[in-house]
């Protein structure tokens, strides 16, 4: 018994040991989506996408979050645990903003994107999207996008552009 609790130790410390090298998730990066300067948390591995904007009680007004996956696919979210009122939009590996869909508090309805072909997703508050007239076919700078997901600690080989 006192083998697998110091097994454990160890293993939760080197844990913590690969957690502390990389950027953490709060730190916050500039982005920019058509003429809209932005900023976001990024997510990309597995435990921070589930916990996504979870049990905050607000966003900044140009802050959100943004989602990279490694691979195109058909986007599913939900609104467990999550008290704000979100737009989510959803990105092709061009950086073309394809999909935009509100999201409610606490609603654990999934919202899944019509497309299959999709890379990222940008979580911001509800209507961020169209006060700043963002709208179906608008792009975000890549050349940053680039910059702040590898500032991240995302692998260049796994970023499509």
């Amino acid at each position: 018994m006192l083998f697998l609790v110091f097994g454990c130790s160890i293993l939760f410390g080197c844990a913590e040991t690969d957690q502390s090298k990389s950027i953490p998730l709060s730190r916050w990066m500039p982005i920019k989506l058509s003429d809209s300067e932005i900023e976001v948390q990024i997510a990309f591995k597995t435990e921070e996408m589930a916990r996504g904007i979870m049990f905050r009680e607000s966003l900044g007004e140009n802050r959100g979050m943004l989602f990279f996956y490694h691979s195109p696919k058909q986007m599913s979210f939900w609104m467990r645990n999550t008290k704000i009122e979100l737009d989510i939009g959803f990105f092709t590996a061009d950086g073309i903003l394809r999909e935009v869909y509100p999201m409610y508090p606490m609603d654990e309805r999934s919202v899944k994107s019509r497309r299959d072909d999709l890379l990222i997703a940008i979580e911001m508050n509800q209507h961020w999207y169209s006060k700043n007239r963002i709208k179906i076919g608008d792009q975000l700078d890549l050349d940053i996008l680039k910059q702040a997901l590898l500032a991240r600690g995302v692998e260049q080989r796994t970023i499509p552009f």
